[in-house]
Formats: C-alpha cells, structure tokens, sequence
C-alpha cells in the first residue's frame, strides 16, 4: 500500500509538475503571440507610444497649470480641523496637507478670502469653550453642574483674550474660585494659573507678562495679583518678578532708556541749526535712583517771649496766714452773732476818757488794731505751661529720581571754501566749542552738586556714503511669482518638443512612410514578374504589324533591375531592422 500511495504520489506530482509547465509555456506562448502580432502590425505600437505622449504631456499641462498653494492655518487639532475641512468641502474648494498632517493649505489666491469666510462662521474656535456653554444649559441643572460651567466658560473666555497677544500661540488657564465662609480662618482665596505656549523664536516681555497677570486678576473676583502664576511651554516661572519689591526688570530699563533717549534729543536739538543734522552725535548716560525712601523728622525750635508763645495751661494757687482767730464756740445764735462794731481809731481819740484813765496814744491804738485785723503771710504760686515749638515733617521720595547725568557730543568739522574755491573742512575754534559746551550744559540741566560730566569733542566725521540698495527688477517677488509660471510652460513645451523629436517622428516616419516595396510587396514582385513577363516577350522579339522584326530591349530591363537592386541595398545597409520586418511579414504572409 506504501508503495502504491508513493508512486501515485509522485504522479501527482509529476502531473502537477507537468500542468505547471504546461501553464508557463501558454503564458509564454501567449507572450509570444502578442508580441509577434505587435511585430506584425506596427501601427498599435505607434498608438501606444502617442496615447503615452498625450498622457505625459496632459501631465505636464496640468502640473503647470496647477494653483500655488499656501497655508490657511497651521497646527489646528482636530475638532477644528474637521470643521474647517467639511466646510471648505461645502464651496468647493481644493486643499491639502503638509508638514505631516499639521498645515492645512489650499490655493494662494483664495486664502485671505477663506480667513474672512471662516472666521464669519467662528472657525478656528480654537479648542477654548468660552461663556456660550451657558447658553444651552439643562432645565434643572444642579447649581454645582452651573458653578463648573460658569468656571470652564470664564477660563476659556481668559484664553482667548491672551490668545490675541502676538507671541502667543496657545493658552490654558486654570482657576481656583474663592470658597466664601462666615469664619475667616475658612476662607479661601481665588488663586489662577495660565500656562503659554509661545510661537517659536518669540518672548514675552516683563510688561507683558505684567498685563497678563492684571488682566487675569481683574477678571476673577478676589483674585489678588500675587495669586496669579504664569508659566510658558519650557516650565519657567514668568511671574516671579512683577511684585512690587522685585528688581530691575523691563519696565525699570525702558524708563531708563527713554530718559536717556530725552536728554540725547534735547542736546541734538540745540545744536543741530548751529552744526547741522549730520554734524552732531550725542549720548547721555543716566543714573536712576529705583530705591523707594520715606522719612520722617521731628523739629524743636527755641524757647520764646511769653507774648509770643501760646498758653498751654495755667495753674494759681494763693495762701492767706493771719492773727484774726476764726469762728469758735458752740454753734448757735450767740456763736453766730456778729461782733459789736468796732470803734474808729478817729473817733476814739477824740473821745474822753471815762474814769479818769487817760486815752492811749493812737500809735498805741493804731498797733493794737493792726494786731488783731492785719495779714501776717500771703503765699500765692501761680504755674504757667507754654507749648513747645515743634515741627514734624515725613517725606516720601519718589522712585526713578535722576542722580547722576553725563554726556558725551561729537561736533564734525566745518566745511569751508579757501581761496582756489575748493571745499575743505576746518576745526571749530575754542570759542565755538565752549559756546557749545555752554548750550549742552543748558539743554541737560547740568548741576555740579549731582555730579554731572559733559564731554564736547571736535573731529572731522568719516565720510561713509550710503548706497540706497534697490531691488533689482528681476530679484523683485512679483517677478519671480511671473518667471516660475512662464518657466513651467517653458518646461512643458520643451518636453513636448522632445517628446515629439526623439520618439513621435522617427515612429511616424518609419511607419506611415515605408518604401515601396515594402509598402506593397505584392504589387512589386507583380510588377517585377511582368517586367519580366514583358522582356522575355521582347528577349523573344516581336513581329510587327508591317511584317518587320523587331530587336529585343535588353538595356532597359537590366537598368531597372539594377536600379531596384541598388534601393534594395542601400535599405538593407541604412535600416536593417524594417528590411528584416518585411522578410518577417513575408514569411508570416505565406
């Protein structure tokens, strides 16, 4: 049985080796054929080869003819992408990729009105979602499904707006809202981050950046500006300096500049009618005082008269000391019964004396008296406060203050005509440089106490001539846009001519214009045989009508025969190829 399943084996296989071999000698055979038919009648492989000339240069007519195309916009993500794509194909109009899918382009001279057509239609959106998210909101929506919407439209709204800065190409922004609560420990302040993504090759500047931060915290209630945190594609911290105590920054440096560029057209100014426009250079260089002082002082002026200083308060005290005993006794209406009224001192020594006593002398009396009634001590102390003279004074001084100036000015010499009429330049004499120094010092507001320097220097000027570079005509854009269309054309009509020299004439001239006998090989070898036919008549001679006899003609069949010989080889030599053609035919005919 193995031996049976071998060998039918190995006849299926030969059978399948031999069908195989059969199908590669029809496919051979077939090749074969069509090529011996092609051989056989030229004129399909002069239509082959003008089908294949018209398609070339119908190729070549349409690449020049083709638009320039140019890019709409570049770097769009997809959702836009999309929208842009389904509308250019509502119009109409042609586009295409490049730059690996991420430049969308389409013909030059409809892309400026494409950009005004789209953007009618709010394309590119950009990826931002702004406040319209409000605008379709659910009925019952839950007032946290709200509070996000109304954050995500605000941060797109943000983006936008930085988005329309020049060195931005894209923006996030990424809030924090401020969580309100009864207790102050609880509150939270609203804090923002804003992440940009620049164009390549461009900055921001301080001041920017400064109007990003603003801007951004203008927008958001309670969001303080040192809560704001910019940071570009690379990760660097943008606002690290736009605090108030930060250093030097941008702003700071074109202040200095525009100081500096002040004092620099003032001098120039002055003295550009006295040397003229360009006879004079100046620079000023400025030390500005950015440090912010406050200071504050206390004055005591002098002691002054008492008339002229004001009263501050006044104190009087008065002690009064005497011999005249006080009221005593037990009170009542015999204690506060006034005493009897006292004699005058007077009347009294006037008077007699009553029993025989002689009356005192009145030093004696007048002594007595003053005993009992006078004052002995009168204390009085009176205290008087003046106010004090004081001045209190508290100055703030301003930022950017100029400290220190110096100048430097270049004076070219003055161009004079000696005594030939040739024009010469000559030095300023002292005088007239001193005169400008004086007017430099006026312009610049010199003060010796600030330490300001002024430099005047006299000295001839290089004569550098500037050339005015114009734009040859054929360097010119428009020029060049004409040139390369009229070089497409070129080209095309070049290959065309070529197309026609090098392949679609020697085919027509070797197909539509073959030689007799190869045009009409029946008619020839008729032809011959009856020349032949002819001159054996005429080898044989012919009777006459008359009766005469006439000679065969053997010089003109040997003249023709030679003729067509000599045809036949200068063909043979000049084009092998055709005459073995026409043996092929022949034979293939037979």
């Amino acid at each position: 049985m193995s031996e049976t399943g071998a060998t039918a084996g190995r006849q299926n296989t030969s059978a399948a080796s031999q069908s195989g071999a059969n199908r590669s000698d029809s496919a051979a055979s077939m090749t074969g054929r069509i090529t011996q038919q092609l051989r056989s009648n030229p004129l399909v492989a002069l239509l082959i080869a003008g089908a294949a000339s018209i398609a070339v240069v119908a190729a070549l007519l349409m690449w020049a003819s083709s638009p320039d195309y140019r890019v709409l916009y570049n770097n769009l993500d997809q959702a836009d992408g999309g929208r842009i794509i389904t509308e250019l194909d509502s119009r109409g109009v042609p586009y295409r990729f490049s730059n690996g899918g991420q430049a969308l382009m389409v013909p030059g001279e409809k892309v400026h009105t494409l950009r005004l057509q789209l953007a009618e239609q709010g394309l590119p959106q950009g990826g931002n979602v702004g406040l319209e998210l409000l605008d379709d909101q659910a009925f019952g929506i839950s007032q946290f499904a709200e509070q996000v919407n109304y954050q995500r439209g605000l941060e797109g709204e943000l983006a936008r707006s930085i988005e329309s800065l020049g060195p931005v190409k894209e923006v996030r922004v990424h809030l924090s809202m401020a969580k309100p609560s009864v207790f102050i420990r609880d509150r939270e302040p609203a804090k923002a981050s804003v992440v940009l993504t620049l164009l390549p090759g461009r900055v921001l500047g301080q001041g920017q950046v400064s109007a990003v931060v603003h801007m951004v915290s203008s927008s958001v209630p309670e969001l303080a500006a040192q809560d704001v945190t910019v940071v570009n594609q690379n990760g660097r911290l943008l606002s690290a300096d736009t605090g108030q105590n930060s250093d030097l920054d941008g702003s700071q440096l074109k202040y200095i500049a525009e100081v500096e560029r002040s004092y620099q057209q003032r001098i120039e100014n002055i003295l550009t009618p006295i040397v003229g426009a360009e006879n004079v250079r100046a620079q000023v260089a400025a030390q500005i005082d950015f440090s912010q002082r406050e200071q504050t002082s206390e004055t005591y002026g002098p002691n002054q008269p008492p008339n002229q200083a004001a009263v501050r308060s006044r104190q009087l005290s008065v002690s009064l000391n005497g011999d005249d005993p006080l009221a005593s006794g037990v009170p009542g209406a015999l204690s506060n019964t006034p005493p009897g009224a006292a004699i005058s001192p007077i009347n009294a020594a006037d008077e007699p004396a009553e029993d025989g006593q002689d009356n005192p002398p009145n030093n004696a009396q007048a002594g007595e008296g003053e005993d009992s009634s006078s004052v002995s001590r009168l204390n009085q102390d009176d205290v008087i406060n003046y106010e004090v003279d004081r001045n209190v004074e508290h100055v703030q001084y301003r930022r950017g203050q100029v400290q220190r100036l110096s100048a430097a000015v270049v004076v070219d010499y003055r161009d004079e005509q000696n005594e030939e009429g040739e024009w010469q330049q000559v030095a300023l004499s002292d005088e007239e440089v001193s005169q400008i120094k004086s007017l430099v010092r006026q312009a610049m507001g010199f003060t010796p106490v600030r330490g300001d320097a002024i430099e005047v220097v006299n000295t001839p000027f290089a004569n550098v001539v500037e050339e005015e570079t114009v734009t040859p005509w054929w360097q010119q854009r428009d020029v060049l846009t004409l040139l390369a269309s009229l070089g497409r054309y070129l080209l095309v009509g070049l290959a065309v001519l070529l197309l026609y020299l090098l392949i679609l004439r020697p085919l027509i001239k070797r197909y539509t214009q073959p030689p007799a006998m190869a045009s009409a090989p029946g008619a020839t070898l008729s032809t011959s045989v009856g020349e032949d036919d002819s001159d054996a008549d005429t080898a044989e001679g012919s009777e006459a009508d008359d009766g005469s006899y006439e000679k065969p003609k053997r010089k003109r069949k040997t003249s023709l025969y030679e003729h067509n010989l000599n045809d036949l080889r200068e063909m043979a030599q000049e084009d092998p190829r055709m005459v073995a053609m026409i043996l092929r035919s022949w034979m293939n005919a037979q």
